[in-house]
């Protein structure tokens, strides 16, 4: 299994925007792709912001790029997010999961 991870940040009055967009419109996409395997969004607040980092679960790199693409380092993100999100990551890391403990 691999675990996509990323983060972006918004600011506390936009924070409850993003994390509306991740589980209503992020969620529908990614239910649709074979092999995904669920998805965390964790939230810290910081000062100002609040940084989201972002973990989905996929069978394998073939379901990571039926998500997102053929240049899966690069994030997915949709008009809405880029209109909620202070900045984010511009790369996106892929680890093997190696224990699941659920």
């Amino acid at each position: 299994m691999i675990a996509r991870t990323w983060r972006g940040w918004a600011s506390r009055a936009t924070a409850e925007d993003y994390r509306r967009h991740f589980e209503s419109e992020v969620a529908t996409h990614l239910r649709r792709v074979p092999g995904f395997r669920g998805a965390r969004l964790l939230a810290l607040p910081a000062g100002d912001e609040v940084m989201f980092t972002t973990m989905t679960f996929f069978d394998g790199m073939d379901a990571v790029r039926g998500f997102a693409g053929e240049r899966p380092e690069l994030p997915v993100l949709e008009d809405e997010a880029r209109r909620v999100l202070s900045r984010w990551d511009d790369r996106v890391s892929h680890h093997e999961v190696v224990a699941d403990l659920i």
